[in-house]
């Protein structure tokens, strides 16, 4: 028993030595892992040591940047694709929604700054464009008023070309690609008559003006400021009464519309222009190109494409003042024939304004009483180059249209009101003049633009080009609208829907507001002098000296003598150049 008990002692005892001998075997067996992690985790740092040290060279750097910007570059291709897929496959009411939300553009082609739940179908048939507007809660406020009808899309269509007409079938291509490098306004198709078919267009007699037959002008040499509201001694100060009673349109009318004093325009009337140029501009003219630089502001631009009938029948005049003048003829520019290329310059004298900008709103609103005998007058900015012949921008944007006042609309905003505080954080004009106006607006009734304007697309013009034909409805609006340039601000984008929106009001009378984007299709835009002159000028080419001639010796000089040291020994070779030029200097005193 005894023994028997001692056996399974000693078998446990012997057990126990196992357990022993086992424990320490496990533990030897467990440290020898932590060495192999331990080794591994120092071989990783060794290769993130050899990786860093192979980086920092510039070649596996760049293959490194160039594989980077290979995946960017897929990727963000795949993003756009996917982007233009869905936009092409996507519902009129997404299209809806992205116009309404302001973004100028639809893909790449521009699209005319409509308001909410407006659109313009830049792929239709009608070369003038169609109109639809669309009932959209989300992209149309909730004080907006309901579409005309309660259909889902009403369709507006302008007058089509006649049966015949080369652009009757006209129609937007597909939008080009997409270009990062090129954002904001860009020109978009715009269909022109050839130049012969465009001057058979024009129409035989002048269009009729509605309700108003017989326009005068007040003329009142002691016109005095009785009035808070601002004015001229040009402009003659019409009081609030006058203005208001200008409105009521009748068949017959006087109105204040510059030029209260002198003989004639331009006789000692202020804005005073030389006797040779007043007989020239009394001629007979179907059509005048007319623009103007005031306070050497811009930098005259030369029209190009224009026809050999534009340039023999239609006369090109550049008003400037005699700052802008003496700049050009210390310049070179102009001499004494007082022609620049096709422009025939008119110097004006005893200019009426102290404000350059003010000043060119009497030629721009106030060409009908300058040139008393002309039809069609096509107005531009100075900063602004003419590339499309006259004859077609008439047709495309007048005679197609059966209208008599074109003017684009601003590319980008429709609202009186965003237009005005856009023009304040601009610093275009004195911000509490900009307030005073758009209060005194406020309180004839003018509001935030809504679809209740409608089939109106804008309140806001760009007016930079005007395209008109000089009958009396047209002379009237000009006439109000630079009474209200003259009384408020020089910012003819603010008062232009009143004037507009109180004459339409009383007549059956509108104006074609065309797209911006077809604005800048027969217009370029330049800077302004000031900003050109800010500009850092352009980085000269490296000329190259070409290759010698065969048999062509030159004097061969013997080669310099290089120090041949290793890579570390830079920083010492420095040094001792910086040494040996210094002695040079002391040594060559010339």
């Amino acid at each position: 028993m005894t023994g028997a008990s001692l056996g399974l002692r000693t078998g446990s005892y012997g057990s126990l030595q196992q357990q022993i001998q086992n424990s320490v075997l496990q533990t030897t067996q467990a440290r020898k892992p932590s060495k192999m992690l331990l080794s591994s985790s120092r071989e990783k740092e060794k290769l993130l040591i050899f990786i860093c040290r192979y980086v920092v060279r510039r070649r596996v750097a760049m293959l490194l940047l160039v594989a980077l910007a290979l995946l960017v570059f897929v990727f963000g291709s795949f993003t756009v694709n996917k982007v233009w897929f869905l936009n092409d496959d996507a519902p009129e009411s997404n299209i809806t929604l992205h116009i309404g939300s302001m973004t100028p553009y639809w893909s790449n082609y521009p699209v005319s700054s409509n308001p909410p739940g407006v659109e313009d179908n830049l792929g239709s048939s009608n070369s003038s464009g169609q109109i639809s507007w669309r009932g959209n809660d989300q992209s149309r406020a909730s004080s907006d008023p309901p579409p005309p009808t309660t259909t889902t899309a009403t369709r507006v269509t302008r007058s089509n070309p006649p049966l015949g007409h080369q652009c009757v079938n006209f129609a937007f291509p597909p939008p080009p690609p997409v270009q990062r490098k090129r954002i904001g306004p860009r020109p978009c198709p715009v269909c022109y008559l050839p130049v012969e078919q465009a001057i058979a267009s024009m129409p035989s007699s002048p269009s009729e003006s509605p309700v108003l037959r017989n326009l005068t002008y007040v003329h009142d040499g002691g016109s005095i400021k009785t009035e808070t509201h601002g004015g001229s001694d040009f402009g003659g100060y019409p009081s609030l009464k006058q203005r208001n009673e200008s409105f009521d349109i009748k068949e017959s009318m006087a109105v204040h519309c510059g030029f209260v004093k002198g003989s004639k325009p331009g006789h000692l009337s202020g804005f005073n222009i030389d006797e040779a140029d007043l007989l020239e501009m009394e001629q007979f003219h179907e059509v005048i190109v007319a623009s103007a630089i005031f306070g050497n502001y811009d930098i005259i631009q030369q029209p190009k494409n224009i026809s050999e009938a534009a340039m023999k029948n239609i006369p090109f005049y550049m008003f400037i003042d005699e700052e802008t003048e003496a700049y050009m003829k210390n310049s070179s520019v102009l001499d004494s024939s007082k022609r620049v290329g096709l422009w025939r310059i008119i110097i004006v004298h005893n200019i009426p304004y102290a404000d350059p900008r003010r000043n060119g709103k009497v030629p721009k609103l106030l060409l009908h009483r300058i040139f008393p005998n002309v039809r069609y007058s096509v107005w531009i900015d100075g900063k602004l180059q003419l590339i499309v012949d006259p004859y077609q921008i008439l047709e495309r944007f007048l005679w197609r249209e059966n209208a008599n006042f074109a003017i684009s609309r601003h590319y980008k905003r429709y609202d009186v009101f965003v237009e005005a505080e856009a023009n304040k954080a601009a610093g275009k004009y004195d911000n509490s003049s900009i307030d005073d106006q758009i209060e005194f607006y406020k309180s004839e009734g003018l509001t935030p633009y809504s679809l209740a304007k409608l089939p109106i697309t804008s309140d806001v013009p760009e007016g930079c080009v005007i395209i008109r034909e000089h009958i009396p409805i047209t002379d009237l609006f000009t006439c109000l609208w630079f009474n209200e340039v003259d009384r408020f601000t020089p910012r003819d984008q603010l008062s232009f829907s009143t004037v507009r929106d109180k004459m339409m009001s009383k007549v059956s009378w509108s104006i074609n507001m065309f797209m911006d984007c077809e604005r800048r299709n027969f217009v370029i835009q330049a800077y302004h002098r000031d900003l050109l002159e800010h500009m850092s000028p352009p980085v000269g080419q490296i000329i190259r000296s070409p290759p010698a001639f065969p048999g062509y010796n030159p004097i061969v000089r013997p080669p310099m003598k290089r120090n041949s040291r290793r890579r570390g020994d830079r920083k010492s070779g420095k040094k001792h150049h910086r040494k040996v030029v210094a002695g040079s200097r002391d040594n060559n005193s010339f």
